[in-house]
């Protein structure tokens, strides 16, 4: 095959261009281990590319530091290595269509952004969720918060050191997926709500394994306290180490338990509540001190509060159904599909065409994920799929705040920051 005349629609400039302005950035152009100071003769200055094949950064997260010895002087962040287009997929998928791709996002708290996106079509389209399919979602999300946090807390104490405690909180977390197992069917990526509800309801089985954890969990938490707050090498590896003002946090968006660690009590649950978490008693952690610390306690705290939460669900839990009865906003039951002639038509018309919110309409909804805040937006042409989605994600703004963070630490505390912060670069890049 003749491939000389073949076009490169890529610009071969462009990555030379991305370089260029990034060490402009940082005020210089060097790339590699050279001096730039001469008043420097044993070159303790250097600029260090971390990633983004780095393992600690995700594989898709690059830092560009400038060194002065051990210290940092200047930090950029370079995302945009994991970007999928996700926003603009949605705009060429049916509503329903679209749920397994924001299970792809964060995908350590698949169950979060399944309800942050149907709440906003359900938002923009006027559909009625029936009150046992919030208090079904609300056990969920909380499952999913408790999953992520579990996850953030084994790899930050990993990259601290300590490889044993990965391993005991991966085994919890096994628990939770397989209570999602029992849920939807899947473990991770479950994909159980539904514009309008919920894709089916809890079994006996799955309230019972909920129950157990509920139960033993917080035992559990008390042993990873016992571990953690006073042993003394964690204590300093995470004390005054990446702090971020709490005035700091606002101007440059941070949310989610970074913010809540800078001293700032914003929980959009207590704020603005969605589902019924107006019907639910909680506390909203928050620490003053802003560092690596802070940042612990806030997500350990709310480990302890999704579990209170979680319990009060349970006993509010109330009889009835678990998605809409209306054939134009919501899939019909299996049974209705398989036995009846019009539950087939409306399966097939949701399946098609999907729900139709009026046209020219708009909505955005936010919900308080593992990470913060995570909203949708969506214009409607009155169609079946949404004529512009755009995702407003919590790693994306609270990345920002590592280039605060960096400056004057370590390069040994870098890792730990990226940890303390808790970013997902499919949540980031999307």
């Amino acid at each position: 095959m003749d491939t000389k005349h073949i076009k490169n629609d890529v610009d071969p400039k462009f990555f030379k261009k991305h370089q260029e302005s990034l060490y402009d950035a940082l005020e210089d152009k060097h790339t590699t281990v050279e001096i730039l100071d001469d008043d420097d003769p044993l070159n303790t200055k250097m600029v260090l590319n971390m990633g983004p094949q780095h393992p600690a950064t995700h594989g898709v997260l690059r830092l560009i530091l400038q060194l002065n010895g051990e210290l940092i002087e200047k930090a950029k962040l370079d995302i945009g290595y994991l970007h999928r287009g996700i926003e603009k997929i949605a705009e060429n998928k049916t509503y329903q269509e679209f749920m397994p791709y924001t299970d792809r996002t964060d995908y350590l708290s698949p169950y979060s952004n399944n309800v942050a996106f149907c709440t906003a079509v359900e938002k923009i389209a006027n559909v009625e969720v029936p009150e046992r399919a919030h208090y079904i979602r609300m056990i969920g999300c909380e499952l999913a918060r408790i999953s992520s946090h579990l996850l953030w807390l084994g790899t930050m104490v990993q990259d601290a050191g300590a490889v044993s405690f990965f391993l005991w909180t991966f085994r919890e977390r096994e628990k939770i997926y397989d209570i999602f197992d029992h849920i939807g069917g899947h473990r991770f990526t479950i994909s159980h709500a539904r514009i309008g509800g919920v894709a089916n309801d809890l079994t006996d089985d799955a309230l019972a394994m909920i129950k157990d954890f509920v139960n033993e969990f917080p035992q559990e938490l008390k042993d990873f306290h016992g571990l953690l707050d006073r042993n003394r090498i964690f204590f300093n590896r995470n004390r005054e180490v990446g702090v971020l003002p709490t005035e700091r946090a606002l101007e440059i968006g941070a949310t989610g338990p970074t913010l809540r660690g800078s001293g700032y009590a914003y929980d959009i649950r207590d704020f603005e509540p969605y589902a019924r978490y107006d019907e639910v008693e909680f506390e909203i952690p928050t620490r003053l001190e802003g560092d690596n610390l802070a940042r612990y306690y806030v997500r350990m705290e709310e480990m302890h509060e999704s579990i209170r939460i979680i319990r009060q669900c349970l006993d509010k839990l109330p009889k009835g159904p678990v998605r809409t009865d209306n054939a134009k906003q919501a899939y019909p039951s299996k049974d209705e599909v398989y036995y009846s002639m019009e539950g087939m038509i409306h399966d097939f018309m949701m399946t098609d065409t999907g729900i139709c919110p009026p046209e020219g309409s708009e909505s955005f909804h936010s919900i308080e994920a593992p990470k913060g805040e995570l909203g949708y937006f969506i214009q409607s042409d009155g169609t079946g799929h949404p004529w512009r989605l755009g995702i407003k994600s919590p790693s994306y703004a609270n990345l920002q705040a590592l280039e605060d963070m960096l400056d004057g630490e370590m390069v040994a505390d870098t890792v730990v920051m990226i940890g303390g912060v808790d970013p997902v670069m499919g949540d980031s890049d999307k």
